[in-house]
């Protein structure tokens, strides 16, 4: 059976770090666009941006091919590189220190494994238009959990 090949953008967001959070999220299949977000009214910038990823691939109903764009050095550095040592250390670093957002990033690595997945970095606020779109998401949501509309 053929694969789709899916566009996922994604970015988090944070009013204070901690604080409140939003996260947005971009896909796009077969012409068709669809955008999520959702926030938390207690959190970081990194869980937000790891929590958007998570959100989009929680989102397809099959395995994809996916392109997956993220303006957070930190979330594709952790699914490309960091996440085969955490692993293999138990979830620790190198320095013997529990990774910050274990449930999020083994979440996260449990559903990248459903699909075939390339990860694209993109420099944020540097007028990439589906970049400039979730993260504009991820202000919203931040405004609605400040509402009490999470």
């Amino acid at each position: 059976m053929e694969k789709d090949d899916v566009e996922l953008f994604a970015d988090g967001a944070c009013s204070g770090n901690p604080g409140p959070g939003g996260w947005g999220v971009l896909l796009r299949c077969r012409g068709s666009v669809r955008e999520l977000s959702g926030g938390d009214p207690q959190t970081t910038n990194n869980r937000m941006e790891i929590q958007g990823v998570i959100a989009g691939l929680s989102a397809l109903k099959k395995p994809c091919r996916v392109t997956v764009t993220t303006d957070s050095q930190y979330v594709k550095n952790g699914m490309t590189t960091w996440i085969h040592s955490w692993k293999k250390n138990g979830f620790r670093t190198s320095a013997g220190q529990p990774v910050k957002n274990e449930d999020l990033w083994r979440e996260l690595d449990r559903l990248a494994a459903l699909h075939e997945i390339i990860w694209f970095w993109v420099r944020g606020h540097d007028g990439h238009p589906e970049n400039e779109r979730v993260d504009l998401l991820a202000r919203n949501a931040i405004a609605s959990v400040r509402k009490g509309k999470s």
